[in-house]
């Protein structure tokens, strides 16, 4: 059963803000998420999970998740989690402020959006008509 994880983006208040970063960061290279604790449900997360980017207290997108793996031992162990290059957009989502990661249940991850039926509108937008239940 797929499972999702939720992170916070610090230093990027937009999508493209966080592109732009990783390509100054490791052009070419895996797109990979550091953090300290690897998740215990690990191969729920590889099964269909994404990790879902919180920008500024609004969810905006999220990446598949390839891999989830430990690196070193003892307590220079750390996890490596690998995603898709490309970040899928979701329907902006408010998300309170949280620490580190946390599981995010299916039911409860806000769904794609159709760049067919709103093109690619800017965020700023998209999180005004959300809170005008518009969207």
């Amino acid at each position: 059963m797929a499972l999702h994880m939720i992170k916070l983006c610090v230093g990027a208040a937009t999508v493209e803000d966080l592109l732009e970063w990783q390509r100054t960061r490791e052009p070419g290279g895996p797109w990979v998420m550091r953090t300290r604790q690897t998740p215990k449900r690990a191969a729920d997360l590889v099964d269909g999970g994404s990790l879902y980017r919180v920008f500024k207290g609004v969810i905006l997108c999220r990446q598949p998740i390839l891999a989830v793996n430990t690196v070193g031992e003892g307590i220079t162990a750390r996890c490596e989690v690998t995603l898709d290059p490309t970040p899928v957009r979701v329907a902006p989502t408010p998300r309170r402020a949280f620490q580190g990661w946390r599981y995010l249940e299916p039911r409860d991850a806000p769904a794609d959006l159709s760049i067919e039926a709103f093109g690619d509108i800017p965020t700023e937008l998209a999180r005004q008509l959300r809170e005008a239940g518009a969207w």
